[in-house]
């Protein structure tokens, strides 16, 4: 196995020695290897051996270029959250001011090729079980008027750091007549998309990766993964999204088109490749013209 020291280099909150030892004192166990699971940088997987010989593997988050100490510390609260409700989410197995360990659950972040119906209702459900928290707004838990909140596309054009589009500004002047629905105030994972699930099969095991959670409309969480799908499979797909949620929250969902849109705007102009851009303008084009 790589020696951790090979990986775990400086980074913000300490050289990786630093970090090794922390981690080791805190479990009670040695680190064997290491690996970064995003471009050379936190998280890091670790790969440990405890006191009896038994091996186990853990999740460490340290500051980054794209991981601030802040969404660590959403990231701790709202897995401190998700702990004392049940929900399907990592366990905190330690944490501090600026780094936090988290348990490593069994399946895979990869979905399939195809939409499965089974697996769209499977991911609407597990996040109507997040909604079923209700908590208050608090400074690691902040009030969340959009998705992925730490980013706010739809500003950057207005103010002109970023181009736009005739539907984009269309779409943006739509959605700011409108007053934001706030109730209900409920717990939100923030950043629903395939590659924040851990699945098996038609099967949802997890939601990771809370370092954007908080607390506002289950819309917040639905138009997003909706808009994700919608990007990843086709029309029908974000309709199965939300049938699984409301079989499971056993209501219906309100403000869909609202939600949907803002999911939608609070995107780069220019997505990943041209028919994801295409997608997503086919998604926001439906949200708006139900507004």
């Amino acid at each position: 196995m790589t020696h951790p020291r090979t990986w775990l280099t400086v980074v913000q909150c300490g050289t990786g020695n630093e970090l090794i030892a922390w981690v080791e004192a805190r479990l009670g166990a040695r680190v064997a290897a290491a690996r970064s699971l995003h471009g050379g940088e936190s998280p890091w997987w670790l790969d440990l051996t405890a006191a009896d010989g038994s091996a186990f593997s853990a999740v460490l988050r340290t500051p980054s270029s794209r991981i601030t100490p802040e969404q660590i510390a959403t990231n701790v609260a709202a897995l401190t959250v998700a702990a004392a409700h049940g929900l399907p989410a990592p366990r905190l197995l330690a944490a501090d001011t600026h780094r936090s360990v988290e348990t490593v659950l069994p399946g895979t972040s990869t979905w399939p090729d195809a939409p499965n119906v089974a697996l769209l209702r499977a991911a609407g459900a597990a996040i109507a079980r997040v909604h079923t928290v209700a908590i208050d707004p608090r400074p690691q838990l902040p009030s969340r008027p959009r998705p992925i909140a730490v980013d706010d596309f739809a500003d950057d054009r207005r103010t002109g750091r970023m181009p736009t589009t005739t539907l984009l500004h269309l779409a943006d002047e739509r959605v700011r007549a409108i007053t934001a629905p706030t109730e209900p105030a409920v717990f939100v994972h923030g950043d629903v998309w395939p590659g924040n699930t851990l699945i098996a099969g038609d099967r949802i095991r997890a939601l990771i990766d809370w370092k954007t959670a908080g607390v506002g409309n289950p819309g917040v969480d639905l138009g997003e993964l909706r808009k994700q799908v919608a990007i990843l499979y086709d029309d029908d797909a974000p309709g199965h999204v939300l049938a699984g949620w409301e079989r499971a929250a056993g209501r219906r969902a309100g403000d869909i088109p609202y939600w949907d849109a803002v999911a939608a705007l609070n995107t780069p102009t220019e997505l990943y490749s041209p028919h994801a851009t295409r997608r997503r303008d086919t998604f926001l084009g439906a949200a708006i013209a139900r507004l």
